[in-house]
């Protein structure tokens, strides 16, 4: 392999996750169910990472297949406010953008713990309510797998906050990223004090 675990994080389950310690990390995952297993399948045993990802997002922004529980607004908000909460109270991460989608989630993040620590603390804390909200009892919630890639550079930070931020608008849910309420776009409040205003 040629990379030294002792400079870098390596773990796998279904795909490969790696990243250099203090890197800032784009992480997708999504509801358990959210796509056929078919599609899933063929996602996870890509070679190619990249082309992995823009098969899974344009499944889940299509949402035609499994739940949406997302997109009902008590999920949302608590799912909002345990994702603001692994940043502000928990300090599991540093949080630099992030979009909660009917059917899935996108975070760009700089861990402060291990990944898998980060998404395993968001997923318990907002499985456990989002079920009580549901009255589901002894259902899995996520998926286990999560998609994530290091960011390698200050472009491809800005490229992935935008992308995150335009994922509402890209899934036709909204015109503007700022109209979308379940994520951190700035725009957003702009959007507020216009229609306040």
């Amino acid at each position: 392999m040629g990379r030294s675990t002792s400079l870098s994080k390596v773990y796998r389950r279904n795909l490969p996750h790696w990243h250099p310690p203090g890197a800032a990390v784009f992480v997708t995952w999504r509801l358990f169910g959210s796509l056929p297993r078919q599609a899933a399948v063929k996602i996870v045993s890509s070679e190619d990472a990249g082309m992995a990802f823009r098969d899974l997002d344009v499944h889940l922004d299509r949402a035609e297949f499994g739940p949406t529980w997302l997109a009902w607004s008590p999920v949302a908000e608590h799912l909002v406010h345990i994702i603001k909460s692994a940043d502000n109270a928990r300090g599991l991460c540093a949080l630099h953008a992030f979009v909660v989608m009917p059917n899935h989630v996108h975070l760009l993040i700089t861990p402060m713990k291990p990944l898998c620590e980060v998404t395993k603390w968001i997923k318990g804390a907002s499985a456990r309510e989002a079920n009580r909200l549901l009255t589901r009892t002894g259902e899995r919630f996520w998926q286990d797998e999560s998609f994530d890639h290091w960011v390698r550079n200050g472009a491809q930070f800005e490229k992935i906050r935008e992308y995150i931020w335009s994922n509402p608008v890209k899934a036709g849910l909204v015109e503007h990223p700022g109209e979308w309420p379940y994520s951190d776009c700035p725009r957003r409040a702009q959007a507020e004090s216009l229609c306040h205003g």
